[in-house]
């Protein structure tokens, strides 16, 4: 089973450029983070010819997730707990196939420090405590999408650059270690431990044409999963095309 995880940086705006990548590497699921587009908005029409059922949790300007499955898909969750007053749409959780899929965007975060990075480090928290519920289920639970967060060093170019950015920053990296204390796998790294992996290339200064790049996009897997992992990689051609995302699409494949 190929699951993927794309921010796609405009649903609507890029969505030639996602119809050919869902017809060229073909994933069973694909999880979408910054759609940029409200619910009416959505392409469902242009993702059912493609062979995709999909939910969505969208909204105007930054924000906005999805979730795409050849087959049904059942919805578990609209929004990260623990704030009834978010209105952010930044997560959506799923079963397909008896896998539990959460599919998240979190906060950037700049300027930090400020509003926005302390709004990160809370959602953060809520990411954390949700994920502790999901991990202890007792179902194989995958949490994917673009964390904006730079675990370490060596997934970043130029990591003296990044010192005061929101991504990099030691709350944000300290936060991800306490995710990953729970148990988590992170997949990239856990088969490549060595080998300079990166997931997104900034529009500016030929970033892409460089290889200056972060690792942001990350796949985490419970323990149930964790002997299940055949392959992984990232489509990185896929940021060379023509209008395309800043990102290029992270894949997973399970032995299921």
């Amino acid at each position: 089973m190929k699951i993927a995880t794309y921010n796609v940086n405009g649903v609507n705006g890029h969505l030639p450029v996602l119809l050919k990548w869902l017809q060229t590497s073909s994933p069973d699921v694909a999880c979408l983070q910054e759609l940029k587009a409200p619910d009416e908005k959505f392409p469902l029409a242009a993702i059912e010819a493609a062979g995709y059922h999909a939910i969505w949790h969208g909204q105007k300007s930054w924000n906005g997730v999805a979730i795409l499955s050849k087959t049904p898909i059942i919805e578990r969750q609209r929004g990260l707990p623990g704030d009834p007053d978010d209105t952010h749409s930044r997560y959506i959780e799923a079963e397909v196939n008896g896998l539990v899929i959460g599919c998240l965007y979190l906060p950037n975060g700049n300027p930090a420090p400020g509003p926005k990075f302390d709004y990160k480090m809370t959602w953060f928290q809520r990411l954390i405590d949700h994920a502790s519920i999901l991990y202890d289920m007792g179902k194989p639970v995958i949490l994917t999408g673009d964390y904006n967060v730079i675990p370490t060093e060596h997934d970043v170019y130029k990591p003296e650059r990044w010192v005061d950015d929101a991504l990099f920053r030691p709350e944000t990296r300290a936060a991800f270690g306490r995710l990953m204390a729970q148990g988590w796998t992170d997949v990239l790294r856990t088969l490549y431990p060595d080998e300079t992996i990166y997931t997104f290339w900034d529009y500016f200064r030929n970033a892409f044409g460089r290889n200056a790049g972060l690792r942001i996009d990350h796949f985490l897997l419970n323990q149930p999963l964790r002997k299940k992992i055949k392959a992984a990689g990232v489509d990185k051609e896929v940021r060379g095309w023509e209008k395309t995302s800043d990102h290029g699409p992270v894949w997973i494949e399970l032995k299921l």
